[in-house]
């Protein structure tokens, strides 16, 4: 028998065992280099792989070596350093067991990894996290109502049974200000307060975007898949901004397969529910929807009393019942609209000498409510209209050209710059993969014809109304 037919027939045993994502990723870059008796010899890129085959798959490959070469059989790693042209390999050699046993005449035992990544601290033997978690967003200063009472329920169960529960991965999604990292970090703190042995990471989508693209740049991207593959709590910021990110999604989705196979905990955050999500892979957002969805809405009136209540104590502040309800009463939006009306009333009162009564609530809430812009996403404006018109969401976002459907198009074009703060390349992205002189010539043509059109300009003003009453 050869060392490429030995190999290539342990190869078809592993590849029946693993994800094609981690067998395209570790072992096809593989080589047979030689077989002496029952000791195969393989080439390896670098130290990486030998630590990762060792510490995720040695069972595995043992098995697989096993069925070709029998109970003793040995496998030796040639492991190619390309950096040193001093010395272009250095050899590991295992015997049937597969513990490391040295050959010291080649080789220095492999040092802890350093990986180029800014979330490990340096300087430490055994790799420690850097969590990035706030410690300002904890479980204690999070104030649980109706509107988020399951993702909070959820994710106290993870914190007390970690690794044991069905919600992996926790998928929180909400609209804007309603508290999603507030919550998914003080899930975070809690697994460390609980279990300090656990390596626990919040990163943005933006974040692990930049990482990625910087370990593409600087050729370390093994090194990044390797990193994140040791995370036990990966607590994901803003999955939406995955759309579009092809090379990024598909990385995503092999860390995602390797934590949660190995038990993981996984935690994503998101301004749309996995259904509403559009340009992510189907197969990345199935496993979005394996564990458990959790929506927070808007806080109902007793919720808004009770963060009201919470903020004025944690501050050291005192304010009338009265006034207390009026704010709760007249602004329903969202946790951080409350937070913004307070934060100016207190400032309004300790540098302009005025009161926390009536009417200084009455003044700040009117301005705020008058000067803010209702924030929406092009999406759940694209479904809005779309509905309206008797449409599907895949409708506007063809190539079609009979009418109703461009009008659709053109309107959903011109209330995503009215009521969200896309750009325009960003709006054509969104319906359709369409350039920004196109939303450009949809934005004047809806202009114009509601000048000269009544029927079209009710038409625009009542999916106003629907949007700004949502």
């Amino acid at each position: 028998m050869s060392a490429n037919k030995v190999w290539n027939e342990c190869l078809q045993f592993i590849r029946e065992n693993v994800p094609d994502e981690i067998f395209a990723a570790w072992f096809r870059p593989i080589k047979p280099v030689s077989l002496n008796g029952n000791v195969l010899t393989i080439e390896v890129p670098t130290n990486l792989y030998y630590e990762w085959i060792e510490t995720h798959y040695i069972d595995l490959l043992r098995t697989a070596l096993v069925k070709q070469l029998g109970k003793h059989a040995q496998l030796k790693y040639l492991v190619r350093m390309t950096n040193n042209p001093a010395s272009r390999h250095k050899h590991l050699e295992y015997p049937g067991t597969m513990k490391p046993k040295v050959d010291t005449n080649n080789y220095a035992p492999p040092q802890s990894k350093d990986f180029k990544n800014p979330f490990v601290i340096p300087g430490v033997q055994k790799m420690r996290i850097d969590s990035q978690l706030n410690p300002n967003y904890t479980l204690e200063n999070f104030v649980e109502g109706p509107n988020n009472r399951l993702a909070v329920n959820a994710g106290k169960a993870i914190t007390k049974h970690w690794g044991n529960t069905s919600f992996n991965p926790l998928f929180i999604y909400g609209g804007v200000g309603l508290g999603k990292t507030h919550l998914a970090n003080a899930i975070g703190i809690e697994v460390k307060r609980l279990h300090p042995d656990k390596n626990v990471l919040y990163v943005s989508t933006e974040k692990f975007t930049q990482q990625y693209t910087s370990s593409v740049v600087n050729k370390t991207r093994d090194d990044f898949i390797h990193f994140y593959q040791m995370i036990d709590v990966l607590i994901v910021d803003d999955v939406q901004f995955l759309a579009g990110k092809t090379g990024v999604q598909k990385i995503f989705f092999q860390i995602f397969n390797h934590l949660h196979q190995n038990k993981k905990q996984l935690i994503f955050t998101s301004d749309k529910a996995p259904v509403d999500m559009r340009d992510v892979e189907v197969r990345l957002l199935s496993r979005f929807k394996w564990g458990l969805a959790a929506e927070l809405k808007a806080p109902d009136y007793e919720t808004r009393k009770k963060i009201i209540r919470y903020k004025l104590e944690h501050d050291g502040v005192r304010m009338d019942d009265e006034v207390v309800d009026y704010i709760a009463h007249h602004v329903k939006s969202n946790v951080r609209e409350i937070e913004g009306i307070l934060n100016s009333m207190i400032a309004q009162a300790a540098f302009n000498h005025r009161k926390l009564d009536l009417n200084l609530a009455r003044e700040i809430v009117a301005n705020f409510v008058r000067n803010s812009k209702p924030i929406y996403t092009c999406d759940t404006i694209q479904r809005i209209v779309a509905e309206y018109f008797g449409l599907d969401v895949a409708a506007l976002q063809s190539r079609s050209r009979r009418r109703e459907v461009v009008q659709a198009r053109q309107i959903s074009m011109y209330l995503s710059k009215k009521y969200t703060d896309s750009s325009l390349d960003q709006i054509g992205t969104r319906i359709g993969k369409r350039n920004h002189a196109t939303v450009i010539y949809a934005l004047k043509t809806v202009r114009d014809l509601m000048d000269v059109d009544k029927h079209f300009r009710k038409t625009v003003l009542e999916l106003e109304n629907m949007l700004t009453g949502l």
